[in-house]
């Protein structure tokens, strides 16, 4: 069995003690430290390491808060349990992404605990919980901001213990990403609702300017509209105009997608026969809406199995989930 051995790297950018304190986990992590297994004594180890009595207490007591290791006092400090910690950064809350949430907490064994946090699309919370949670983790799970780019502070993480979700890749492939399409996927997923979309005179995309939603999707619904010369428009936002028999819709927020409920229930109009709508990402509501909501959608409920299943491999994953036209009444 592998020993811990602990060596100092005088050019790392981590003081001692993040060093001392990251090699600790990692050796958990790793399956060189097990459960009830005993750490270096604060006086070996610092012999062997060169580092100081004080800075080696500091990084166990810091260890002992974070329940990782214990100590009795006649025999020393020890591994506490073999137990993992993970980093999810979302983007925000809302019906889909629960539905993710709890397929992943639902197959992600007891023993790994999970600090979930949330950037918003900020740029500067975003970089602020990553540099804050940097050796303090087993596995960091992360929906970055964009999805063409990897921000920069992400690489700041071990790769081989980081997983994209939802948007974005690494162009270096370094990185393991767990993603799903929003151009070529669309596009398919329009194509198969074609007769049904052709049943209209007109189809709009409401896309609104603040959206993160990634703008490839705009693309797909043009290459679609104009391949199969279907009357379309783009719209940013939709409040001041009134639904019209004849048109259906592609929304991307689910508030744009009440005011087109709202609209045809005002004006009597048939959702499905006079007015058509296609939602952007599936929720359980969107089941049971009338006589449901026809949706583009990946399986969230899969890429949170599939996330927790990454975690417990620590196999690198590149996955596109697939993205899927789901038809009910409102088309």
């Amino acid at each position: 069995m592998e020993k811990f051995d602990f060596k100092l790297d005088e050019g790392s950018s981590q003081t001692k003690l993040q060093q001392l304190i990251h090699a600790v986990s990692e050796a958990i992590n790793l399956g060189i430290l097990k459960e009830g297994d005993f750490l270096p004594s604060v006086n070996q180890l610092s012999k062997d390491a060169g580092i100081s009595r004080d800075t080696i207490f500091k990084a166990y007591s810091i260890l002992k808060q974070r329940s990782i290791i214990s100590s009795t006092p006649t025999k020393g400090y020890f591994v506490a349990s073999e137990s993992y910690k993970v980093f999810v950064l979302l983007d925000d809350f809302s019906g889909f992404k629960e539905q993710l949430y709890k397929s992943f907490r639902a197959n992600l064994p007891d023993n790994y605990s999970v600090d979930l946090l949330f950037h918003h699309y900020n740029p500067e919370v975003f970089n602020q919980l990553i540099l804050s949670s940097l050796g303090r983790y087993s596995v960091y799970i992360v929906m970055n901001i964009d999805n063409k780019n990897l921000e920069e502070v992400v690489r700041k993480i071990d790769p081989k213990k980081l997983l994209i979700l939802d948007m974005g890749s690494d162009p270096k492939n370094e990185i393991s990403y767990l993603t799903q399409d929003f151009n070529q996927a669309v596009y398919d997923c329009l194509n198969s609702g074609l007769e049904l979309i052709q049943k209209y005179k007109e189809f709009i995309l409401v896309f609104p300017q603040n959206t993160p939603h990634p703008v490839e999707t705009i693309d797909a619904f043009n290459r679609f509209c104009d391949h199969n010369q279907i009357n379309h428009m783009v719209l940013d936002q939709i409040e001041n105009r009134e639904v019209q028999p004849g048109q259906a819709y592609l929304v991307i927020k689910d508030s744009d997608l009440v005011k087109i409920v709202k609209d045809c229930k005002k004006n009597a109009y048939k959702i499905g026969t006079e007015v058509g709508i296609i939602s952007y990402n599936d929720s359980p509501m969107k089941e049971i809406v009338g006589a449901g909501i026809t949706v583009i959608s990946t399986d969230f409920v899969r890429m949170g199995k599939d996330c927790a299943n990454f975690i417990v491999s620590k196999e690198k994953l590149t996955e596109v989930i697939p993205t899927n036209l789901i038809v009910r009444g409102s088309l």
